[in-house]
């Protein structure tokens, strides 16, 4: 090809070059689309799992490790909840830029302050978080937080998108303000409200709705219940009687459901991230089916 038509070609496709569409690796489905929200068209995303599988126990199968290889930001919960798979998907994949440290590397949970910082650290305690509990997309002001954070790793990996997602961020922030605030003054009723939850996955959740949690199904951490733990939470709640069992989607109905049965107290399953539910398809109905299956409970 002679000199000035190579010149011309790299010309023509500097755009293309410019402009490529950012693949996203998300580890959770809160993540991929809180991307897909701040990313729009200018990003790709690829979620890793879904709200019907435990984030805790995940495969790293030959898919991911190929998706994540080709990712140029991975998009994670962090605070130890992927340890059992994603340090593998990292090294295998051989991709310098999303490894930890690297901008193409983004942990949600270094964004929020975590709840449930354990005083000791002992495995026989179950499955328990050095950092601290990482279930932090259950309460709104983190999606905010988290999504500041992003939005600038976004401009500063991508600056020919750079505007596009300032502009989404600000698009964003100003839907997610109002809703929260909806949101808010829906969940006046629930202040208060006294709560079994089958797993420690919703401290976010008590926190910001000011729910009170009485029993944990689990006898520790990531540890199903015998039928005689059960039977004891069951004893416990007729001197300290609680409004709902809360479990995410993805858990065992099993023992929620025997719990109501026995103490008869119903169940609320709560879509727990994006997809949980026919209506939680993205972040905003997430919250707004979460409230209204816990209004439902406190009716």
């Amino acid at each position: 090809m002679k000199p000035f038509r190579l010149l011309a070609f790299l010309f023509a496709a500097w755009p293309t070059f410019a402009y490529a569409t950012l693949n996203v690796f998300a580890c959770e489905p809160e993540w991929g689309a809180l991307a897909a929200e701040l990313g729009g068209d200018a990003v790709k995303v690829y979620t890793a799992t879904t709200a019907f599988q435990d984030p805790h126990r995940i495969e790293a199968r030959p898919s991911l490790i190929a998706q994540m290889r080709r990712a140029d930001l991975a998009v994670c919960t962090g605070a130890e909840l992927e340890v059992g798979w994603l340090p593998v998907l990292l090294r295998q994949s051989g991709n310098a830029a999303i490894q930890p440290g690297q901008p193409g590397y983004f942990e949600a949970a270094r964004q929020v302050t975590l709840l449930e910082k354990p005083g000791t650290l002992d495995r026989a305690q179950g499955d328990i978080h050095a950092s601290g509990n990482p279930h932090i997309q259950t309460d709104p002001r983190n999606i905010a937080r988290v999504a500041q954070a992003l939005g600038a790793r976004l401009a500063e990996i991508d600056p020919g998108h750079a505007a596009t997602y300032r502009a989404r961020l600000m698009d964003f922030n100003t839907r997610w303000d109002a809703a929260m605030a909806r949101w808010q003054a829906q969940a006046a009723p629930l202040k208060g409200m006294s709560i079994v939850v089958q797993h420690k996955a919703f401290p976010y959740l008590e926190n910001w709705l000011g729910l009170k949690q009485v029993a944990v199904l689990e006898p520790k951490p990531g540890v199903e219940p015998s039928v005689g733990h059960l039977a004891e939470v069951a004893a416990r709640l007729k001197i300290t009687p609680a409004r709902a069992v809360l479990r995410a989607a993805y858990q065992d109905p099993r023992p929620s459901e025997w719990l109501s049965e026995h103490a008869v107290t119903p169940v609320v399953v709560l879509p727990f991230t994006v997809g949980g539910s026919d209506r939680a398809k993205d972040l905003f109905g997430l919250f707004d089916d979460s409230l209204e299956q816990l209004l439902k409970a406190a009716r």
